[in-house]
């Protein structure tokens, strides 16, 4: 098996403020295009797992097969379980792994996903030629990915702009690629996938309770996380840069006419039988 090469940092980290939204993920606001392939008795790969929300999910729509969920941080499996567990689910399991090296024989999964996870690695190309590789013949790789650049929002609060920009920067000085959403099509065909449906789908923030809730995560995200200390003590920005765009999204949060859109491209690969 090839050698683990990760080099990516994960910007975000696992502060509450993360944490905040990647529970709120399910299968149905996050892999709908995928949820059609499935069938009762598959056996499914959930790689980037992280709290396992989309995991559990995932599980419920296989009972008579098996997902087993696994993320490079140790850390936020026991969260997973915990998940998997309180929804009383026998078909699920969880461990560590490296994308670029997955512990796992070739032709294992027939489904092999990852949600929100290629932006944050070293070596996208290489994860989805692992992804493939452990994918029986006939199986699925579905990866989803947001693209920062091309989010959109309204009004043009004063900040947001800035929040953009140093995400990005933030984002690349770790090793990651913000907006691979539009780069997955062209990473799919690098690593050799052959038989790709593209498609692309969309979260929307636009309700009081929306816009509170997002904009609430991000202004603390961007004070209190391990997003805001790689942003600090990589020169990105200072306390007072964070300070600010922090408040602009909370100004964002209290216009009753906020709209946000995050963007994700979607791809959904066969792998030749």
């Amino acid at each position: 098996m090839p050698k683990a090469q990760e080099t990516a940092v994960y910007t975000h980290g696992h502060h509450e403020s993360v944490l905040r939204s990647h529970t709120w993920r399910t299968a149905a606001n996050s892999a709908a295009y995928l949820l059609g392939s499935l069938k009762p008795h598959m056996k499914i790969l959930d790689i980037g797992c992280g709290p396992g929300t989309i995991t559990a999910d995932l599980a419920e729509l296989v009972p008579d097969g098996q997902v087993t969920g696994v993320d490079h941080a140790p850390g936020i499996l026991d969260q997973a379980r915990a998940t998997a567990a309180e929804r009383g689910l026998g078909n699920v399991d969880f461990a560590v792994a490296d994308v670029h090296a997955l512990d796992y024989p070739d032709d294992t999964f027939c489904v092999v996903h990852a949600h929100q996870v290629l932006q944050h690695v070293g070596d996208p190309v290489q994860a989805l030629r692992e992804m493939r590789r452990v994918t029986k013949p006939g199986g699925f790789i579905a990866v989803r990915d947001a693209d920062y650049a091309a989010m959109t929002w309204y009004p043009a609060v004063p900040g947001l702009d800035d929040w953009l920009d140093l995400y990005e920067r933030v984002a690349r000085a770790n090793g990651g690629e913000p907006d691979a959403g539009r780069r997955l099509k062209a990473w799919a065909l690098a690593a050799g996938l052959t038989d790709i449906t593209v498609t692309s789908s969309t979260w929307t923030f636009a309700t009081p309770e929306e816009r509170a809730w997002w904009s609430g995560l991000w202004a603390d995200r961007t004070l209190a996380s391990a997003y805001a200390e790689r942003a600090t003590q990589g020169g990105q920005a200072t306390v007072d840069q964070l300070r600010a765009v922090s408040g602009a999204w909370r100004e964002w949060g209290r216009r009753e006419d906020g709209w946000f859109a995050v963007l994700h491209g979607e791809i959904l690969c066969r792998k030749e039988a």
